[in-house]
């Protein structure tokens, strides 16, 4: 299980719970502390880790409302690529790009992983470790181990939170990050970093939190157990022939890339003919047949096997195509079916101001859409008739501008 990307979460206002945490009894939350040791997901914990991190710790009951909203939180795709890949983000990820570019060569190397792709996971997680997260994940795990939904995963994951403290790769106070238990720079799960976490720096830890190094290699790793393959794109947009109506369609149903030549799609970008760049392809349509269409290949797959969306997927995919200069426009050539497009991060803190200006007492303007700039936005789209939603979108955001 895997919480929504951090940089998404804190922007989304979605970082702390918005109701009340449930109260927690101290006395069950230690028996049941007690009663994990014996069980077989604690077996590789001797009694003193054990012993060290359990004794005096407190649960955490702000995690609760969380796991149980997860689920049912949707956002359309054009919000979440609006939010994810902006050009605050791109600036940033070709300004990393370039600083780690020898490393991200020896990992390519070691790996077959290319540095955009990695370069693309760490953007999309942690804004290249500007949000690392700052959850003490022995706090969090342990209670979603005793509390709430799926127990039986969330031990796993603490038992394996206790396995990195006892190898010494991680101290526990840099063990923080999402409510869920994800931490590092490019947000591992205990249990994945145990599997999948390298030493590249050499010097005797897997460290994810302050390795940079580390992190990216194990990343790659990451991708290269996933099927990553060498020399091949994620995919491309491409442009369906006028009325096509797809007897195929969906990441998993791919086809030989002679299939959809023979179906008429070329390149959105020009209207070239498609590249053979995948050995297979499926047709992904994330809005419908009117929204932006894409070919994606295998490598496609190895993204959306690290947080298990093809939004996520995608998002990794357009913005590593931007940090290594393939191509300058952040948004797609076919525009999303709506009108009403989703907001970047500074048009986010735009909005925010123009709202602090009509008297909302919000905070302050920085771009992350929480409880109240959404009770604010449901105020101005009732007076100005629109439907009151709460969302952040370029309409309310154009109404705005104009009344300044």
């Amino acid at each position: 299980m895997r919480s929504l990307p951090l940089t998404l979460l804190a922007t989304a206002g979605l970082a702390q719970a918005q109701e009340a945490p449930p109260q927690i009894n101290e006395a069950a939350f230690r028996t049941c502390l007690a009663n994990l040791q014996g069980t077989p997901a604690f077996r590789q914990v001797s009694a003193a880790t054990f012993a060290r991190y359990t004794n005096g710790l407190q649960p955490d009951a702000t995690v609760l409302p969380l796991l149980n909203r997860q689920p049912e939180f949707t956002m359309p795709v054009w919000d979440y690529l609006a939010v994810l890949v902006d050009q605050e983000r791109v600036a940033d990820g070709r300004a990393a790009y370039q600083k780690w570019l020898p490393t991200l060569r020896q990992i390519q190397q070691r790996y077959g992983v290319e540095p955009a792709m990695v370069m693309g996971v760490w953007g999309v997680e942690s804004n290249f470790g500007q949000n690392l997260g700052g959850r003490p994940l022995l706090n969090s795990l342990a209670t979603l181990s005793c509390e709430g939904r799926r127990q039986s995963y969330f031990r796993t994951e603490f038992a394996n939170t206790l396995r990195i403290l006892q190898s010494g790769d991680v101290p526990a106070e840099k063990l923080t990050g999402s409510w869920a238990g994800a931490f590092g720079q490019t947000q591992f799960m205990p249990s994945t970093f145990l599997s999948t976490a390298v030493d590249f720096d050499g010097d005797g830890r897997r460290d994810i939190v302050d390795s940079v190094p580390d992190a990216l290699a194990s990343t790659a790793n990451f991708l290269r157990k996933a099927g990553y393959r060498s020399n091949e794109t994620w995919g491309y947009e491409v442009r369906l022939p006028a009325g096509y109506t797809p007897a195929v369609s969906g990441r998993r149903n791919k086809r030989g890339m002679d299939y959809w030549v023979s179906q008429g799609l070329r390149l959105a970008d020009g209207g070239g003919a498609l590249p053979r760049t995948m050995a297979s392809a499926g047709l992904l349509l994330p809005a419908g047949r009117n929204g932006p269409a894409f070919l994606v290949g295998k490598n496609f797959d190895t993204l959306y096997s690290y947080n298990a969306s093809e939004n996520y997927a995608l998002a990794i995919a357009q913005l590593s195509t931007l940090v290594d200069g393939q191509r300058n426009r952040v948004g797609f050539i076919q525009a999303w079916p709506t009108d009403d497009p989703g907001l970047s991060r500074a048009e986010n803190r735009e909005l925010q101001t123009l709202l602090l200006a009509r008297g909302h007492a919000i905070g302050t303007a920085d771009g992350m859409i929480g409880a109240k700039t959404r009770d604010a936005i449901r105020a101005e789209q009732t007076r100005l008739g629109m439907t009151s939603n709460g969302r952040a979108g370029q309409r309310l955001l154009t109404a705005l501008r104009q009344q300044r």
